[in-house]
Formats: C-alpha cells, structure tokens, sequence
C-alpha cells in the first residue's frame, strides 16, 4: 500500500510539473508576443513561431521536459530496484530462518538418539548380568552410536572454523591414501551388504590439509550411502595431469534436482521440510566440503551419474 501510494503520489507530481512547465512556457510565449508585436519584430503568427527568441525559449522549455521526465525515470528505476532488493533480502532472510529452524530439529534429533542409544545400553548393563556373547551386540551398538555422535560434534566443531576463517594446515599429502584410509574405515562402519566401492585411482600429490580431506571424502562418502537405495554402489575416481587432480564421487542413488544443486551447499540447507525428510543430517556436510576445497584453490560441482544418481566432481590445481 505505501508502495502503490508512493508511486501514485508520484505519477500526479509529474503531471503538475509538466502542467506547471507547460503553463509557464505559454505565459512567456505570450510576453514576448506582445514584446516583440509593440517593436515591430514581427507582424504575423509565423514571423513570431520563426523568430529566434521564440526558437530559444522553446528549446528550454523543451529540454526542462526532458529534465522532469529523466528525473521521474530515475526515481521509478530507484524505486523498482529498491522493492526488488528488498523483497529478495527479505526472502532470503525467511530462507536462512528456516534452514536455522531445520537445522535445530536435525540437531537436536541426531544429538538425542545416540545419547538415548547409549543411555539404554548402559542401563541395560546395570540391570541384567549378560554373558560376552549377549552383551557384545550391545556394546557394538554403543560403539556405533558413540561414533556417530563423535562424527557429528567434529562437524560441527569443523562448521564453525571453516565459517569463521578456515586456514588448511598444508602438508605433502597423498589424495590416494587419503580416500583409501577412509574407504576402509567406512567399510567397517557399515555392513558388507550396505555398501560396495569401485575405485579407480591414481597416485596424486599435494600440499593439502589431511583432517580437511579426510572429512571431504567422509561426507561426500557418507551421503552417497545416506541417499542410495541398499546395497549403495558407490565409484571413486581420482585422476592427475599436468594441470589437474580430478576426484569423482558418483553414486546410484536418488541424484539431485537440477535448481538444488547451488543450493545444497549452503550452511544449514537440506533439500525438502524437517517435517517430512526422512534421511537423518544437518546440512552442514556438503558446507564444508564446499569451503575445505575452496580453501585448496578448488571447485566443486554436481551432475547426473548414470543410469541414474549423482556424480560430485571436484577439480583441484596440481
């Protein structure tokens, strides 16, 4: 309503100005009529819309027009801009509220359920006098549980410094060791049936940080599983040339919609409502792997795998 008054307001100021520079040019059109019919200049209409004085005055009224209607063009431009920028900042601002509101629910779940995982257990322990064969499936899954929350507290932690001013720790780095470490931990994380590998890799040297890495290929690792149908079939690929290390993350799982894709890599951002998701996280994973290979000078991006899925690609300087 301010806007529609504003513009309103407006439009009508611009008429009267131009009523106002038009009414004010025929007042002193008339003048010099009359000015120059008593010194005899002129005789006729024509002499008069000929002669240079009339020529002069015509030529300012009509550039004070171009003024008034340049000056009104540039307010309504200012104007539009204005609502534009402030409509999109506002949107975003209810987008970043309801990613922090997201990722308070995913928080606050994938905090309680370990917690709640391993509280059972112990209770059970204290309870009940189990044989080593009835309580090593207990203690197994409070092994897992306590992982997980491990792995969850270190992304955090990790959120927080790459959002503050992550500066990678460089050392000569292997890219090769670095994912097969990792490939073999994963392995043991999840059951044979869960998850399998098709690695295709080649050495590639770097000065790279090795904590950052680690959790680039973990996260990136982990979403293919957590996003793929079981048994996840997960393909590494890590090729070096002259110019490039090329690292390919690809699954065959539920892939990414094309308008996500620049999406999913902001702080906090999950694809759908907390509400109805039903894959656990927080959004933070795809975040710093972003930031961990921007920070190396790299660049990440997303497209189909085939037959169906995601491939991350990742493209380092060698």
């Amino acid at each position: 309503m301010v806007i529609a008054y504003m513009l309103i307001a407006f439009a009508w100021w611009s008429v009267l100005l131009f009523k106002k520079n038009e009414d004010a040019f025929k007042a002193k059109s008339e003048l010099l009529r009359i000015v120059m019919a008593a010194e005899g200049e002129i005789k006729t209409n024509e002499d008069f819309f000929n002669a240079p004085a009339y020529q002069t005055l015509k030529n300012k009224y009509k550039k004070q027009e171009w003024m008034i209607f340049g000056e009104a063009s540039v307010f309504v431009l200012s104007l539009v801009i204005g609502i534009y920028l402030i409509n999109r900042a506002y949107h975003r601002e209810m987008k970043t509220a309801e990613n922090r509101r997201n990722f308070l629910l995913s928080i606050t779940h994938e905090l309680k359920s370990p917690i709640a995982s391993i509280k059972l257990v112990l209770e059970t322990f204290l309870k009940r006098n189990l044989t080593k064969e009835q309580s090593e499936p207990f203690t197994k899954g409070a092994l897992k549980e306590s992982e997980r929350l491990n792995s969850l507290v270190n992304n955090l932690l990790l959120a927080a410094r790459v959002e503050e001013a992550y500066q990678p720790v460089l050392e000569p780095l292997d890219l090769n060791t670095v994912i097969k470490e990792v490939v073999e931990n994963l392995q043991g994380k999840f059951p044979d049936a869960d998850i399998s590998f098709d690695s295709e890799m080649e050495k590639a040297n770097i000065q790279g940080d090795h904590f950052g890495w680690t959790s680039v290929a973990i996260n990136l690792i982990e979403n293919a599983v957590k996003y793929s149908p079981a048994p996840a079939k997960i393909s590494i690929s890590l090729k070096q040339t002259n110019k490039n290390i090329a690292i390919v993350f690809a699954d065959q799982g539920l892939g990414v919609p094309k308008d996500e894709r620049k999406k999913i890599f902001n702080q906090f951002y999950r694809i759908g409502s907390e509400d109805t998701r039903k894959t656990k996280g927080t959004g933070l994973g795809l975040y710093i792997v972003d930031q961990i290979v921007k920070a190396h000078k790299g660049k990440i991006t997303i497209d189909d795998n085939q037959p169906r899925g995601t491939r991350f690609n990742i493209l380092l300087p060698a």
